[in-house]
């Protein structure tokens, strides 16, 4: 198994070399969509399993938000049955830049797995690559699973707001309170800095060079050492900026509850503009 100091990210290339040493998920997503369980059917890596983001990589939303995190019994059922082992390693994919590949990776290292990787570039890298393609329904094996949360920071909504650094992963436009198409109020938590995930891509869609990715985050004071947590509008994409920010050398906490859980409370304040 690799070391813990490994990259979380994996080249498309990497990743065709060794297929079939590995256990591949596929979390193709949109949010308002339809499931991406017909993309996935239609051409999906060799050897892949569909992951369902909103059935199993989150609990049902409510006062905890959009996308609480899910419940652990649940998770952990799902992840086995989608053939995941403590001691092999797992790569994660979507066609959405890594959104909902970087949920994934974090709860499956949230859980103590300690060789899970997103597939850099997404669906589109390994075509590009011409990686080889799979149609049809997954045929997954049962894995032996068996993690437990706690491995991975996490901050509820006073931890957020108390963080040194606090990093909103929206887009601009929605953190300054301008527009707000999913939650019912617009605005952000006060003191949160913007880094959107679109900043942790290069322009073909590939995480930056860690180098890159260590200036992005410390223009907002996110630096190695420093108390830094991630929120979004509901806890998925924050992931992606905890990913980025992996790959800096920055250990950064998650907010699951995020902008959606925020702001069930009245009493919590709303600061809106830059």
């Amino acid at each position: 198994m690799d070391d813990v100091r490994t990259s979380p990210l994996i080249t498309a290339g990497e990743l065709h070399s060794r297929l079939g040493a590995l256990t591949v998920l596929d979390v193709r997503y949109r949010l308002g969509g339809p499931p991406g369980l017909a993309d996935f059917e239609a051409g999906h890596v060799p050897g892949a399993v569909w992951i369902d983001l909103d059935a199993d990589l989150a609990a049902p939303p409510g006062t905890g938000g959009r996308h609480p995190l899910p419940d652990p019994a649940h998770f952990v059922a799902a992840m086995r049955h989608a053939g995941v082992d403590d001691d092999r390693p797992v790569v994660v994919y979507d066609d959405w830049s890594g959104h909902a590949a970087a949920r994934a990776w974090w709860l499956l290292r949230h859980y103590g797995h300690r060789d899970a990787r997103v597939l850099d570039g997404a669906w589109p890298a390994w075509v590009a690559a011409g990686g080889p393609v799979e149609t049809g329904p997954a045929q997954p094996r049962q894995g032996t699973f068996a993690g437990t949360p706690g491995t991975m920071p996490v901050v509820d909504a006073d931890g957020a707001h108390h963080s040194t650094v606090l990093i909103d992963a929206r887009a601009p436009e929605r953190f300054r309170g301008e527009t707000e198409p999913v939650d019912p109020v617009a605005g952000h938590i006060p003191g949160a800095r913007n880094v959107p995930t679109s900043a942790n891509l290069d322009q073909h869609g590939h995480f930056r060079d860690p180098d890159d990715l260590a200036r992005v985050y410390a223009a907002v004071d996110a630096v190695p050492g420093a108390q830094v947590a991630a929120y979004c509008g509901s806890g998925v994409t924050a992931a992606h900026d905890v990913l980025a920010m992996e790959v800096a050398g920055i250990r950064a906490a998650l907010y699951p509850g995020s902008w959606s859980e925020w702001i069930t409370d009245a009493s919590r304040p709303v600061a809106t503009g830059a």
